[in-house]
């Protein structure tokens, strides 16, 4: 089983992906949203294929731990996700992804062509990375 990890945009959506020991996070592509119909059959055969139990969505919070402007339209796509492939969806804090990415990105000399296709996945896989990463702390903590 493995974890899949959500970088929600307006039009494309950041995948990462767990091994199956759920100990890290690889990014595994971009997707752009379709149509409705077209969207659930996509994520549907990705959980599938990946043996996927629980999904990870980046929560857009403000610095200051407020709500952003874009909760209410993750919320709603979480909701929707959920009900359409039938798993647990995460909402996992994601302030400072874009940053860290970008960052990395810089850091590997990425020319600016091949970053619109890799930054949401980047953002994606340090989403999911650090959910990862909190489970295991927490699962051993006495």
């Amino acid at each position: 089983m493995r974890i899949l990890g959500f970088d929600f945009g307006d039009r494309n959506i950041g995948l990462a992906l767990s091994d199956p020991l759920e100990l890290t996070a690889q990014p595994l592509g971009q997707y752009r949203l379709g149509e409705e119909a077209e969207n659930k059959r996509y994520f549907t055969e990705l959980v599938s294929k990946y043996e996927v139990k629980e999904i990870v969505i980046g929560f857009p919070l403000r610095l200051d731990g407020s709500s952003g402007t874009r909760v209410q339209k993750t919320r709603e796509f979480a909701a929707w996700l959920e009900k359409a492939v039938g798993c647990s969806v995460i909402f996992w804090d994601e302030r400072l992804t874009t940053q860290q990415a970008a960052g990395i990105m810089k850091e590997q000399k990425i020319n600016w062509k091949t970053k619109k296709k890799v930054e949401h996945q980047i953002s994606a896989a340090l989403i999911l990375q650090s959910y990862l990463d909190h489970r295991r702390l927490h699962r051993h903590a006495p």
